[in-house]
């Protein structure tokens, strides 16, 4: 029988070693790491007559693409990606290490159910529904518009969307670690759970990633807006009790790798030689509103704003 003491040093080796194994690659330059791939990466970039229908005809063989890139990335870090690797381990490890003591820093405060009540909706913007509906919506409205980044959008947003799940599925498999609800929020490793990494942190970050891409070039408000969205998704699966502080940032920076990945690989370069109107009118197109996080404590408010503009 392993001692608890032994079984927490095991938890923080552990979580390191996913967030090096599996995370850290993805929050490269987004462009594929194997040393062979100039070429690739040439050819990927040189416009062809419909890229965003290649798009849809090779999705399912592009994600089976992506897969092998991200699972084979681990073996092609450098010295240069220590300036950020580094940084995030150490604060991974921290946050494994304190993570029994601030989920029950909830607990002790009591658990406000308006608290949980507003945690909850907020978490429900990074749920499989609005966030595949979100990606669908851009789709359908790019075929009905006949807009082209909207199009791409969608498909590069659904494309992320199952990559991150895919990779969230698996590395919950593997941590098997227990929610905070379980065991007075021990946080055990390797006991049967599903709480490493937070999957709604994974999805909303993927699918924020991937429209700031296309939409928050020379936009910081756009930006801001989105990832500010998700960060608020994010927090509030660890207010509403759902995960642990570490389950979120790791959720999160595995959502925000994978879709600036995507978005790298597949996104059609010619969009961006269109002129400067163009574009802008698309960024600011009825369709696509500004965001902002909402959050005020004292009046019990978690949420995002939304406003479009007509």
């Amino acid at each position: 029988m392993i001692h608890r003491d032994s079984r927490r040093s095991i938890t923080l080796v552990s979580s390191v070693c996913l967030a090096l194994v599996f995370l850290l690659p993805l929050l490269t330059s987004g462009q594929t790491l194997d040393p062979t791939s100039a070429t690739k990466s040439d050819s990927q970039t040189t416009p062809t007559t419909n890229p965003t229908h290649d798009l849809e005809k090779k999705f399912f063989k592009n994600i089976l693409s992506d897969q092998r890139e991200i699972w084979t990335s681990p073996f092609h870090l450098g010295r240069e990606d220590n300036s950020w690797a580094i940084p995030l381990t150490i604060s991974t490890a921290a946050l494994v290490a304190t993570d029994r003591r601030t989920s029950g820093e909830l607990v002790e405060n009591g658990d406000n159910p308006d608290r949980l009540r507003i945690s909850n909706r907020v978490s429900q913007f990074g749920s499989i529904y609005a966030t595949g509906g979100a990606a669908l919506s851009f789709y359908l409205v790019g075929l009905a518009k006949h807009d082209t980044r909207a199009r791409e959008t969608g498909l590069l947003a659904a494309e992320a969307l199952i990559n991150g799940g895919i990779v969230s599925g698996v590395l919950k498999g593997v941590s098997q670690r227990q929610r905070p609800s379980t065991d007075h929020g021990s946080g055990e490793f390797l006991d049967g759970g599903s709480s490493f990494p937070s999957g709604h942190a994974v999805a909303i970050w993927s699918l924020a990633t991937v429209i700031a891409d296309e939409y928050g070039k020379g936009r910081p408000a756009v930006r801001i807006g989105l990832y500010g969205l998700a960060s608020a998704v994010s927090i509030s699966r660890y207010t509403g009790r759902n995960h642990f502080l570490s389950d979120v940032l790791i959720g999160s920076a595995i959502g925000y790798g994978i879709g600036h990945f995507v978005y790298k690989r597949h996104h059609d370069v010619t969009l961006d030689s269109e002129n400067e109107k163009v574009i802008s009118g698309v960024a600011h197109s009825k369709w696509i509103p500004e965001m902002a996080p909402e959050y005020n404590p004292r009046a019990h408010v978690y949420g995002a704003r939304l406003a479009w503009e007509f």
